[in-house]
């Protein structure tokens, strides 16, 4: 006998890349070489500093109990000054700041503390599939605003006006985008901003990129006049400092919306593991140019993988931030599901699908530079040897 699964676990679906990614290791099983060139999984290490200062707190008797549900001062502390120097945000180390396992937990926690069944949440038609499939498993209605191809890929605000209601609680956005890689902008967040401020909705924004491929300086939704009273960020070390297993992000808002999503949080997990938040505070104190150099890294993999989509036939915008490269097919390729598979079982390549992120990504695939140049050079010339 099998009990009945509750309506949400009903309605939700396989993350495509845990399902995908099964299909690649079974190739790899039959001893198959793949290129996996679909995955946002940073492959360089954290900086060295970041890696003694694990090996450093974990050799300590008092590391390894309980820590308070809010994380260490000393992480919370190492963020607020981090957004100081990145993003010229003050925020307020004790009451503004809530570490998390990872922003991807935060996305879950917003939604419980924020959304009751019925009401409406603004998801970008492309993004990150955890807003929409989050939002659906706490049965919110999930409105799909759309973004302007033409336009930067930012939101068309006309549109998205045209569709909220009274049940309308929150809106996610993510600059740089994922999966377009359109940059943030001053003009954009204000515009954002005053967005939230007019309709009383909540603008979560999720900001995990602003340091990888930045061609300017980086900038927090938090910077803007008045976001604090509508606005709350994700962030993350994922991407930024090479640290996606370590599973270390936080949000930052007002105390009135930390002391919110607190209230879910401590019901859900226990705190973290004092030698990772340790190690967190550490790597939050990377120089730029170690930053820099990193970046210079994924430069070069960017034009391995300008040529692949060259060979491919596929148009792309060259201002593209984040860790990936975001392209559109060419009319004599059927679909991009189509042309992943045949990638993948005749070739031994891996890419993603467009259509993962949202139903306007049929015609689309993405990129990731997130393994050596070599590699990608070396898909090129397999598919045009």
């Amino acid at each position: 006998m099998i009990i009945p699964l509750a309506h949400r676990a009903d309605q939700a679906q396989e993350y495509y890349f845990s399902v995908k990614l099964a299909e690649v290791r079974r190739l790899q099983a039959a001893g198959h070489d793949i290129i996996n060139i679909g995955i946002g999984n940073p492959d360089m290490m954290p900086s060295s500093n970041t890696i003694d200062a694990l090996i450093a707190s974990a050799q300590q008797p008092g590391s390894h109990g309980y820590q308070p549900y809010k994380g260490t001062p000393g992480m919370r502390q190492a963020i607020a000054r981090f957004y100081a120097h990145t993003y010229r945000v003050t925020l307020d180390a004790d009451t503004e700041i809530l570490p998390l396992i990872g922003s991807k937990e935060g996305i879950t926690h917003l939604s419980l503390t924020f959304l009751n069944e019925g009401d409406g949440v603004l998801v970008p038609e492309l993004g990150y599939p955890a807003y929409r499939a989050v939002s659906q498993m706490v049965g919110a209605q999930v409105q799909e605003y759309p973004l302007l191809e033409h336009g930067g890929w930012q939101p068309d605000w006309e549109a998205t006006a045209d569709l909220v209601t009274e049940k309308t609680k929150i809106m996610w956005m993510n600059y740089p985008h994922m999966p377009t890689g359109a940059p943030a902008t001053q003009a954009l967040f204000e515009r954002a901003v005053r967005f939230a401020h007019d309709h009383k909705i909540l603008l979560c924004h999720d900001n995990p990129y602003s340091l990888i491929l930045n061609k300017k300086s980086p900038i927090s939704i938090l910077s803007i006049d008045g976001a604090k009273d509508v606005a709350i960020e994700l962030n993350s070390l994922s991407k930024s400092h090479n640290m996606a297993g370590w599973r270390i992000g936080w949000m930052a808002a007002a105390k009135a919306y930390v002391d919110a999503v607190l209230t879910i949080k401590s019901n859900v997990d226990s705190g973290q593991f004092k030698p990772l938040m340790d190690a967190a505070a550490e790597a939050l104190t990377n120089s730029d140019n170690w930053h820099r150099e990193r970046n210079a890294v994924y430069a070069d993999r960017m034009e391995a993988a300008h040529a692949l989509l060259d060979v491919l036939g596929c148009t792309y915008a060259t201002d593209q931030e984040g860790m990936f490269i975001w392209a559109k097919l060419p009319e004599s390729v059927a679909s991009a599901e189509a042309l992943v598979d045949d990638l993948l079982v005749n070739k031994h390549i891996f890419l993603a699908p467009g259509f993962i992120f949202g139903p306007k990504g049929q015609r689309y695939i993405r990129i990731s530079l997130c393994l050596p140049k070599e590699r990608i050079w070396e898909a090129v010339n397999r598919i045009n040897p």
